[in-house]
């Protein structure tokens, strides 16, 4: 299979640098250039990776490799849309980083546009490439627990505002301004707008979709930032699976500008833990739990090492196997856009304080 001639735009996304590594030494791949959104994201890429060419724009890229086939938006939400459009005139086939807009309307502009264009456009979520997810899907295909009675799961981590700032701006997270609800000074595009993974979970493992959601917010712990970072979600799914969901910024961190040892102030920055409980029993799993822990440098306290599988490995190889077989994606546009209506729905009931039905 001849190597996929791939690209990236902005490079101001958290996930960003999670790519560098696979692109360079996957051999599906051909790892063309980047554009950098900004001087200062320019520099840190610069000092990062050798090698590849780096555009100070989109255009400059694209004009100086028209043999570029695909690209990972790795990019702010607000810029999906625009990105979107500037690939589909050229024909090159999508990346989008998890959340590709919160704006419905956005939405179905963005599946016309890859309708129209015939192109492949899957959504980064490497949650379903970890391997303690694909195990309890062999364990539900394989009816171990039974038909799945109820969902808990918790997808907190520290805040990535310092490192990423955009995430802490609303029109740039959630698309624009809207309080949580009235009377807080707070708007949405916080926590939330990070923590999709756990939302589509659940839709990947039950098969069904959701049918009402209430959800609440609380008091930030962190008081000067002006979106919301912890958050609590309880529902249930039209099969009947009753689900309990924490999608919080609720582990502390220092405030670097490039995330690195040290940046967790508690031992582990993040925490995706499940628990599946069916009529037959019950799976508990942590999906970030093989790491290494040292205590020492930087600021003499616990450091983690993560060492669990790399699911951009995954999460690459199908976006490949798409372009080249023509095959639609597991998380593809059409698939993905009720997980982002479902999480609308949350910002629905923290707002009016009610039950909203999907």
């Amino acid at each position: 299979m001849k190597p996929l001639k791939i690209a990236m735009m902005s490079m101001t996304h958290g996930h960003t640098r999670k790519y560098y590594q696979t692109l360079k030494d996957n051999p599906k791949l051909d790892w063309v250039a980047v554009s950098t959104a900004n001087d200062e994201v320019k520099e840190i890429f610069l000092n990062s990776v050798d090698g590849i060419p780096c555009y100070n724009s989109e255009l400059e890229m694209l004009d100086a490799h028209p043999e570029i086939e695909a690209v990972v938006l790795a990019s702010e939400n607000s810029e999906h849309l625009r990105q979107m459009k500037l690939c589909a005139e050229r024909g090159i086939h999508i990346l989008s980083m998890k959340i590709p807009t919160f704006d419905m309307d956005e939405y179905e502009e963005m599946i016309d546009i890859v309708d129209k264009n015939d192109l492949v456009c899957q959504v980064e979520l490497e949650m379903h490439y970890n391997p303690v997810i694909v195990r309890m899907k062999e364990l539900l295909a394989n009816n171990e627990i039974g038909k799945i009675k109820s969902f808990n799961a918790t997808n907190i981590t520290l805040s990535p505002v310092w490192a990423f700032p955009w995430q802490g701006v609303p029109e740039k997270s959630y698309g624009k301004r809207v309080h949580v609800k009235e009377g807080d000074p707070r708007f949405r595009g916080g926590a939330l707008c990070d923590h999709p993974h756990i939302f589509d979970m659940i839709r990947h493992m039950t098969g069904s979709d959701f049918d009402c959601i209430y959800a609440e917010v609380a008091p930030n712990i962190r008081p000067d930032i002006i979106e919301e970072d912890m958050l609590s979600v309880i529902g249930r799914m039209k099969d009947g699976t009753i689900f309990s969901l924490d999608p919080s910024w609720s582990k502390m961190e220092e405030r670097l500008k490039v995330p690195g040892p040290g940046w967790e102030v508690f031992p582990k920055r993040m925490e995706v833990n499940i628990t599946l409980n069916g009529e037959k029993g019950t799976v508990m799993a942590d999906c970030f739990g093989p790491n290494v822990y040292h205590n020492g440098c930087p600021n003499d306290r616990y450091t983690v090492q993560y060492t669990y599988f790399d699911e951009w490995i995954g999460l690459i190889d199908e976006f490949v196997d798409n372009i080249r077989n023509k095959k639609q994606p597991l998380i593809n546009l059409k698939w993905h856009k009720r997980t982002i209506e479902a999480m609308n729905a949350v910002y629905e009931s923290i707002a009016t304080g009610k039950v909203v039905k999907l």
